[in-house]
């Protein structure tokens, strides 16, 4: 019987993990492609290094701020829901332990069992923990792993400031002459990594998953290069 916690434990432990990664690799994605077409758009009108290092540092720290605090109040809802619910379910079992362990038969039976077995087994989980039975089958909920909004927080702004390093260096660094090519063919080539990343992660085709975030990519930092270049020639 203790075979297959073990293998469940191992399955929720790998899909947590791919939840982060995927939403890593997102995370840096967004920072590259808006600290870019925000460095790329100052470059159109100006080639001040200290103009580009103050534009694209300001970017980084305001998209950061604005992903992890994001983050943190989609997650911090998503906890309290998934309180709330528990909360619910233990109510519940204490008030009409006999409907829920027919509810429970009845999920169990969905998935596939017997109605002599779902019930053996139903009784069986609900003897053992009733809660974290109910919680897992019906609610679809670790009661162990609710989602944890710092840990969200942080890693979206960690994710994002990677990101965004990548643009803020290549704008900064070079020469003024090779700045935006520079600039360009890094963010593109690092847009083919995460877009190759993402689609893995998903299990989807790379090739499609890549040419989206190139073509997204090059379409921002093209319009504001563009815009960038018009306010330059207009002296604003």
């Amino acid at each position: 019987m203790m075979e297959p916690t073990h293998d469940e434990a191992h399955a929720g432990a790998l899909g947590s993990r791919l939840n982060w990664l995927r939403a890593a690799v997102l995370g840096a994605n967004d920072g590259i492609v808006s600290t870019a077409g925000l460095v790329v758009g100052v470059a159109g009108a100006t080639t001040a290094r200290s103009t580009l290092l103050t534009a694209g540092l300001a970017g980084l720290l305001a998209g950061s701020m604005s992903m992890a605090a994001g983050e943190y109040v989609s997650v911090s809802t998503q906890r309290d829901s998934e309180k709330a619910a528990l909360a619910m379910e233990r109510r519940e079992l204490r008030e009409q332990p006999e409907a829920e362990l027919e509810e429970l038969t009845e999920l169990l039976e969905d998935r596939g069992l017997s109605r002599e077995v779902a019930r053996e087994a139903a009784v069986q989980l609900t003897a053992r923990d009733a809660l974290r039975a109910h919680a897992r089958v019906e609610l679809g909920i670790d009661p162990d792993a609710l989602t944890n909004p710092w840990h969200a927080a942080s890693a979206s702004f960690l994710a994002f400031t990677v990101g965004a390093l990548l643009p803020l260096l290549a704008i900064v660094l070079p020469p003024a002459a090779l700045r935006l090519w520079v600039t360009v063919l890094s963010v593109l080539a690092a847009l083919v990594v995460t877009g190759g990343a993402s689609a893995r992660l998903g299990a989807a085709a790379p090739g499609r998953a890549v040419l989206r975030n190139v073509v997204g990519g090059a379409l921002a930092m093209g319009v504001t290069y563009a815009a960038g270049t018009l306010l330059g020639a207009a002296g604003v």
